[in-house]
């Protein structure tokens, strides 16, 4: 049985499995959309960081389900959404996706909440689809040069070399447990906040057909999540600019950001990294009962 077909080795309590078919006649290269679904109220849309996936959002769900009806999307190719050949994963291909979520549903005044790549598109989808989002809440935008690479020696070269023509693919298709933990942990400040079956997880679901060609192709769109900054102006609903203090991005990249968003309000966490929601889903859960 392919990992696919076994599903996710993490469950969490309360949440449903559901799935978004391809729209008819499209002209995209569209597969089904996984995503959870918990909670009573006004709808809440998650959206997952690079490389990960809904159960990212396993520690937060609980502990908003009482206050928002949530959405916890595997975005395209990522996660168990389907991998389909051919697909881009650039910027505004990943935002299709979201925006396939909110309108195959039917979602209005909508609460998006994106961490890493998942806020940039959180904030791009909000210059879309104005008339849906009601406000947005960006943690650790995913939009400034390195990335990843800040992480850790190990994770630039990793990165590097998965973006290398030719043994590029080979690279990509090769993910030691050691070496995902190491780059994983670079984005936490409290390192024990990543568990050991949430890497299980990702190894799985590394290792169904056709992810590491996702991988790098995640991989090599990340510029256009940069060139998707420019759409941040665009946004009508209100934001709030939430950073781990140690996340990959300099004051100089958080700076840039609040004279996009101007009247955006700012959160910092301290001691926090890039993966907010693994170690201080305390902290989203208030400000997100705050904003209900």
């Amino acid at each position: 049985m392919s990992s696919r077909e076994s599903g996710p080795t993490i469950h969490i309590p309360g949440t449903t499995t559901h799935t978004i078919a391809p729209r008819k006649q499209s002209g995209a290269h569209e597969g089904n959309l996984r995503y959870l679904k918990a909670g009573t109220g006004a709808p809440l849309v998650l959206l997952h960081t690079v490389r990960t996936q809904a159960e990212h959002f396993r520690r937060l769900i609980p502990l908003i389900t009482d206050r928002y009806t949530v959405y916890a999307l595997d975005l395209p190719g990522m996660g168990h959404s389907e991998i389909v050949p051919g697909a881009s994963y650039d910027e505004p291909a990943m935002r299709a996706g979201v925006e396939r979520l909110l309108t195959e549903l039917d979602l209005r005044d909508v609460t998006l909440v994106g961490e890493s790549m998942g806020a940039v598109l959180a904030l791009t989808t909000a210059a879309d689809l104005p008339e849906r989002v009601r406000r947005v809440v960006a943690v650790n935008t995913y939009d400034f040069p390195g990335g990843i690479a800040r992480s850790s020696l190990l994770a630039r070269a990793v990165v590097g070399a998965v973006l290398l023509p030719g043994v590029g693919p080979v690279v990509a298709g090769v993910e030691p447990r050691p070496a995902l933990r190491t780059i994983l942990r670079g984005g936490l400040g409290d390192r024990s906040a990543l568990r050991e079956d949430y890497v299980d997880e990702l190894l799985q679901v590394g290792s169904r057909p056709g992810y590491p060609a996702v991988a790098r192709a995640v991989y090599q769109a990340l510029p256009t999540l940069i060139t998707a900054r420019r759409r941040y102006p665009e946004v009508k609903a209100p934001v709030h600019l939430v950073y781990g203090e140690k996340d990959w991005s300099r004051p100089s990249d958080r700076e840039a950001n609040r004279k996009l968003l101007p009247t955006a309000d700012f959160t910092q966490i301290p001691k926090a990294g890039h993966f907010v929601a693994l170690e201080r889903p305390d902290v989203l859960a208030d400000l997100l009962k705050a904003a209900a």
